[in-house]
């Protein structure tokens, strides 16, 4: 880390922004401050995910450094008030969105314009499904590699292999074919720094359980494929398109619903009972996909399971987080083991979520998988942990198994 930071004011001396590539637990955070320190700035904006905040004040309390900190999450960028020297963009390659710049990147990119600040960007995964999500993380820098170009589409004329598909009928232009150049163009601008540099040696053992669902569970599905919709006594399920299919699928395999209506309901409590009981006593873990499923959890934890990182680290109580919002920026080293009620579409969300009780001190990681018996599951897990995402073209084909 003493290394990276004096590279990276190395860096930041030369372009104003650096790109600290370093995969998760290598600590990014404490070398950002480090970096600043270095610098010795007045103010800095450290921009992150909601669920990272807590952990991002402590490590600022501890290294207690001369200059003053704001940490926020990106959806909340437009409540920012005064001036920064030093910005710090944890998570970048959640801006990494294209053809067109997200919500969040035209946000920081007006940040940046106003203050004219170091900036840092950091993530362990810069670009997890193509090099085309570069792009939009380093536009906002006034002098990334890429300043000529006016917009991703005249960039994509020299960097991206586009190609022609057809969806719904009509053709449309897939831009994830980012050519390697991309990545030759930002390595001066990048520093990397792996968990085998940093000595770790941690082995991550994976076992799947399969739950047997309950009778309803198999029958709506069985109808949904057949008919397309469900009837209920108030609610219908409607699963008139491939893509409704699919989600609505994925969900009963977890035993809830979101009905056409916008409610959500359980219908099952298979997964929660089995966790309930085949890891009682242990201080866990569990991720899981759709709001409806925390709640059969705490119908079945009660108060023995929360979804506050502070109080999972400070009491003996179990913790439950979306997949999404938990798989990045945060520790959960105090678990005993990873428990994946449900499993998400996306491979990004596998590899990064299921690293997230590692240390340097960490031997081994136990992550169990819930799957249902005859469910969807076994067939997402298949195309993420090959780093491929689950998508509707998967589906189609495995629909005839379920």
């Amino acid at each position: 880390q003493v290394n990276i930071i004096k590279n990276a004011v190395s860096v930041l001396g030369r372009y104003r922004f650096v790109y600290l590539s370093m995969q998760v637990r290598t600590g990014k955070t404490l070398t950002a401050m480090g970096v600043a320190q270095e610098l010795k700035i007045k103010r800095m904006l450290f921009v992150t995910k909601k669920k990272a905040i807590s952990s991002i004040e402590s490590d600022y309390t501890k290294l207690n450094p001369k200059y003053d900190l704001v940490v926020i999450n990106y959806e909340s960028l437009h409540k920012i008030e005064g001036r920064f020297d030093f910005i710090v963009l944890d998570e970048a390659h959640s801006m990494g969105a294209y053809p067109k710049p997200s919500k969040r990147t035209k946000m920081v990119k007006k940040i940046i314009a106003t203050n004219n600040p170091y900036v840092i960007l950091m993530s362990g995964t810069p670009s997890p499904e193509s090099f085309s999500q570069l792009y939009h993380q380093v536009y906002s820098c006034p002098n990334n590699p890429f300043n000529r170009f006016t917009n991703f589409y005249s960039f994509a004329r020299e960097y991206v292999d586009v190609m022609p598909v057809k969806i719904g009928g009509m053709t449309h232009n897939d831009y994830s074919k980012g050519r390697d150049s991309i990545l030759m163009e930002l390595n001066p601008y990048m520093i990397s720094y792996t968990q085998k540099e940093a000595g770790f040696k941690v082995e991550t053992i994976e076992e799947i359980k399969r739950v047997k669902m309950s009778e309803l569970t198999y029958r709506i599905i069985k109808e949904l494929k057949k008919d397309k919709v469900f009837q209920g006594n108030e609610e219908v399920i409607l699963a008139d398109t491939g893509v409704k299919l699919m989600s609505k699928v994925h969900q009963l395999c977890s035993g809830t619903i979101i009905f056409e209506s916008n409610k959500s309901q359980v219908l099952d409590y298979s997964k929660a009972d089995y966790i309930a009981r085949e890891f009682k006593g242990k201080k866990i873990g569990i991720f899981y996909k759709f709001s409806a499923e925390y709640k059969a959890l705490k119908d079945v934890y009660g108060d023995k399971l929360t979804n506050e990182i502070q109080e999972f680290k400070e009491t003996e109580k179990s913790i439950a987080l979306q997949i999404v919002s938990g798989r990045e920026g945060i520790s959960l080293k105090e678990a005993e083991c990873l428990i994946y009620y449900n499993i998400d579409f996306s491979a990004l969300s596998y590899w990064q979520s299921r690293d997230r009780m590692t240390t340097k001190d960490t031997k081994k990681n136990n992550v169990y998988w819930i799957f249902a018996e005859k469910g969807i599951e076994d067939k997402i897990y298949k195309a993420v942990s090959k780093k491929k995402d689950y998508t509707l073209r998967h589906f189609k084909k495995d629909l005839l198994s379920l």
